[in-house]
């Protein structure tokens, strides 16, 4: 496997706080990673740093070869990074269908004159999105509810309309803010299985999250921060048992 996203260096200051310290790793092409951490360790930081809602202070973030380096998120996600959020950003009163379909517009080739007139080439483009929008739909469960609005879906079917709007981008990397959260074990479970769906797709997965039992399973590698800074990074039985993981979560005996 090749690196598909190169971290390096990255800090991220707030003013005299240091929420990101000099962090550095790679994802590679074709695995889950994840970044985990105690509250407040910097991981939706990072997030924000690698797709262009923050401006690192200090390094660099370079995907597949390309320095996408305080580029701003629309840029990002057209180079193909794609990303859902710790808190749920849908647009409530908007059906799921059109929900998933406004995540294709950084791939629409349509011009104003094509949108103004319906010529032959716009309704041609508009017929692929609305089903490669259904088929995203049916693949995160979401199918029957197509026509609900985003609002008047279940906590969990709203995450996995993120994730199907997230998708519509056509991403290589999808970045999934602690995707379990709130999810009962039978949800996480399915969520899981979507994750191997999505890599099936070619898509490589990096996700934050706090459940352990879906790091453990679900991952390949796993960063860990504390404070702002790398504290550990390997395979999930060798972070299990890293010291200062231990202590970053328990705290230190006395």
């Amino acid at each position: 496997m090749s690196a598909i996203l190169r971290v390096g260096g990255v800090t991220k200051r707030f003013g005299g706080l240091v929420a990101v310290d000099n962090v550095t790793f790679e994802v590679e092409e074709g695995e889950v990673f994840a970044l985990i951490g105690p509250n407040g360790a910097g991981k939706t930081t990072l997030f924000n740093c690698v797709t262009g809602f923050y401006k690192p202070t200090l390094g660099t973030v370079t995907f597949r070869d390309r320095n996408l380096t305080g580029s701003p998120p629309h840029r990002t996600a057209k180079a193909g990074i794609a990303r859902t959020f710790q808190n749920i950003r849908l647009f409530e009163y908007m059906s799921a269908l059109d929900n998933v379909r406004l995540g294709h517009h950084c791939r629409m080739h349509s011009k104003l004159w094509d949108s103004l007139f319906k010529t032959p080439f716009e309704r041609s483009e508009e017929k692929r999105i609305t089903e490669h929008s259904m088929e995203l739909l049916k693949l995160v469960g979401l199918e029957r509810q197509s026509e609900n609005y985003a609002r008047n879906l279940a906590y969990g079917q709203q995450r996995r309309l993120e994730i199907a709007r997230a998708l519509a981008t056509d991403p290589k990397l999808l970045l999934l803010d602690e995707p379990a959260a709130g999810f009962n074990p039978q949800e996480k479970v399915e969520l899981m299985a979507l994750v191997r769906t999505i890599l099936k797709r070619g898509v490589t997965v990096f996700l934050i999250e706090h459940d352990m039992k879906v790091v453990m399973q679900a991952s390949q590698r796993i960063v860990v921060l504390d404070h702002g800074e790398k504290i550990a990074e390997g395979p999930p039985a060798e972070v299990r048992n890293d010291q200062r993981v231990i202590e970053a979560y328990l705290g230190k005996s006395a």
